[in-house]
């Protein structure tokens, strides 16, 4: 199974950017969703930004991520 990781776009360079997941900051490409902008949320996975997320959106998968994690340590 892959899993996609939301993040927040820090800084546009040309297809490339700095995306901010929750202080973790990396180097994304931007081929697949080249509309992307500073401050959008994306869902990144291998290192591709695979598609634009709305705030809410990016939140509540943050949201589940972090149940699944608390759940673990159980």
């Amino acid at each position: 199974m892959c899993v996609a990781v939301p993040g927040r776009i820090t800084a546009v360079s040309g297809l490339g950017a700095e995306v901010d997941f929750r202080g973790v900051k990396r180097s994304v490409s931007l081929d697949l969703v080249p509309s992307a902008k500073k401050n959008d949320y994306v869902l990144v996975h291998a290192g591709f930004a695979i598609q634009v997320l709305s705030a809410e959106e990016a939140e509540e998968t943050l949201k589940l991520f972090q149940e699944i994690y608390a759940n673990e340590n159980r």
